[in-house]
């Protein structure tokens, strides 16, 4: 994804926040009840104060009366109210945090999910899991928390100010002299701080993505004895993702002494100032300790804010980064007026002179001047080395790039010209590289038609010589399969696989190594399923293994991203070619 400047990191600051706020703006009910707790709190708070100055004048200064016990009460009743303000405030900001963060993490996903493979070829996945987690989590503190204490300290601040000036303006006036020394720290600590954030925040997801993908790979990483070297480049991360936390905190820390210090340094001097004045009569006692408690108040929450601002730019630069996943745009999407699909489908899929390069490699030609015409319920194999392109042919089928000369076409339709949802819904896949979803054996089933009954299941799974251990499962369909299918065999995930592809019954069928997973025995049953199933229908298979496509009606010979040969099995094997060759190798046959 694209990395901005340093320049549009300066100038975005806390305005990285806004995305946060356009969520919670869905909810001005909750806004508002938090809003109103929210001042009550600052109010009743700045209250306390004036309750003392009633208490200490009327019971116990000069003019003491007998309403001191009215005083109290009138105290006790300020601090229920606090109470109950923030109880009310606490429930609606944190449910504000929790469902903004909810909706944050859905609308990520679900945009996301519309994003084209390039994407996460160029980024990685386990870092962009990170931010979904980890930045998420920073934003359900400013927003459950953070903003809360920024407000209420800001509230609190101002009416603490006005009250302290309608106690004895010449000492207010002292008092705000120590403001703008407070808030210049702030002013040029607050950049760096937010800088040091977004570091930090960098190295944590660094850390999370090393984890996942050690994690995920560690039968290799102990077959091959790497543990030591696994546990250094871990060791190294933590260490980055230290020495980064240690510098935002060691800066934070610095402007936090200098902040407080010069506003309880300006209050004492001020105090100093009052105590002269109350000694001189100017100023009773019950007033001097009202503006003690106050301006207390007022330095705690002038000096909170300090503490407030450094989460609020670590939230911003969380939002920050889910605002850069938020701005990637889908490269292939469907177009304004999209070209209808005929019906009903026939399968025929077309390449007429297709040039491709992966954007990730563009020195080499994935495909070359590349055509083909395939007829519906046509059985194509494509054999070649390996790079051949012979896997770009499925990618550009499903439309999961688009050609950079020539077009693709399925049922005369150009791909471009289609929603790729509805040229998708044509098509059946089985991978080479399985994969199963951490869920149960049902809703692994059930992504190739999510309504299938479970007699259509059951099909599925018999017709791909699944059913058998599928029935030995704990608890049949229900049976939750492991994180990447753990709990079953290599051949027993590429079962389910087929047996997926089977029951979405497309047009159009996929076949990219469907049977390298499996025993003699298996692929026999399944081939045999394959073999009914592809009846009527287009398929276009894809194989190392020659013997998995000698039947196929038509086979195809790619190299460089060209064909170099096509014919059937016995037609290609009198030739002395590329594919007589690769027979060779796995048949023993002599070229």
């Amino acid at each position: 994804m694209a990395k901005p400047n340093p320049e549009e990191k300066t100038s975005r600051r806390i305005g990285d926040l806004a995305m946060v706020w356009r969520h919670a703006a869905n909810y001005p009910r909750q806004i508002a009840f938090a809003g109103l707790a929210l001042m009550t709190t600052s109010a009743a708070t700045i209250g306390i104060p004036y309750g003392f100055k009633r208490v200490i004048d009327r019971g116990f200064g000069p003019g003491a009366s007998g309403s001191v016990g009215t005083s109290f009460h009138y105290l006790l009743m300020i601090v229920v109210v606090l109470a109950l303000a923030t109880a009310v405030r606490f429930y609606y900001v944190s449910w504000l945090g929790e469902r903004v963060v909810a909706d944050i993490r859905t609308t990520v996903q679900r945009h996301l999910l519309r994003l084209t493979p390039r994407f996460f070829e160029e980024n990685r996945p386990s870092e962009i899991a990170s931010r979904l987690t980890s930045d998420t989590a920073l934003i359900e503190q400013v927003v459950g928390s953070t903003v809360s204490i920024a407000l209420r300290n800001t509230f609190t601040g101002i009416g603490g100010l006005i009250y302290l000036f309608a106690i004895s303006p010449k000492l207010a006036g002292m008092l705000m002299i120590g403001i703008p020394l407070i808030i210049l720290p702030i002013a040029l600590l607050g950049k760096r701080v937010r800088n040091y954030s977004r570091t930090s925040q960098d190295r944590v997801a660094d850390v999370g993505s090393i984890a996942t993908e050690t994690l995920g790979a560690m039968k290799v990483v102990q077959a091959f004895g790497q543990e030591d070297r696994e546990a250094i480049r871990f060791a190294d991360a933590v260490g980055a993702t230290f020495a980064a936390a240690r510098a935002r905190i060691l800066l934070r820390a610095v402007m936090t002494a200098i902040v407080i210090g010069l506003v309880f340094g300006s209050i004492t001097l001020v105090l100093w100032e009052g105590a002269i004045d109350v000694a001189a009569g100017r100023i009773s006692g019950g007033a001097i300790a009202a503006f003690v408690l106050t301006g207390g108040i007022v330095a705690g929450a002038f000096g909170a804010l300090t503490e407030v601002y450094g989460d609020l730019l670590r939230g911003a630069g969380a939002a920050g980064r889910l605002s850069e996943l938020l701005r990637e745009t889908p490269e292939i999407a469907a177009p304004a007026t999209p070209v209808a699909l005929p019906l009903p489908p026939r399968g025929a899929l077309a390449f007429e002179n297709v040039q491709f390069h992966y954007p990730t490699r563009r020195d080499v030609a994935a495909l070359n001047g590349f055509s083909l015409d395939i007829k519906p319920g046509e059985t194509v194999a494509v054999v070649g080395p390996s790079g051949a392109g012979k896997t770009t042919l499925f990618q550009l089928v499903q439309r999961f790039y688009d050609p950079d000369a020539g077009r693709v076409t399925l049922d005369g339709v150009d791909l471009r010209d289609a929603d790729p949802a509805a040229v998708r819904a044509r098509i059946a896949m089985v991978p080479q590289e399985t994969i199963i979803f951490g869920a149960s054996a049902r809703d692994n089933l059930r992504y190739g038609d999510w309504t299938a009954t479970d007699d259509q299941l059951w099909a599925a799974a018999e017709a791909a010589n699944a059913a058998e251990f599928l029935r030995k499962l704990p608890e049949g369909l229900d049976t939750f399969l492991g994180e990447g299918g753990a709990r079953l065999s290599g051949g027993q995930r590429q079962r389910v696989t087929i047996a997926r592809a089977l029951l979405r019954d497309a047009p159009i069928l996929l076949l990219d190594e469907a049977t390298s997973a499996l025993d003699a025995e298996s692929e026999r049953l399944v081939q045999e399923a394959l073999e009914r199933l592809m009846a009527n229908r287009t398929t276009l298979v894809i194989a190392h293994r020659l013997a998995t496509v000698r039947a196929a009606e038509r086979i195809i010979v790619m190299s460089d991203g060209q064909i170099v040969e096509e014919g059937s099995h016995g037609a290609l094997m009198t030739n002395s070619g590329l594919y007589a060759r690769l027979a060779s190798l796995q048949f023993n046959e002599a070229a």
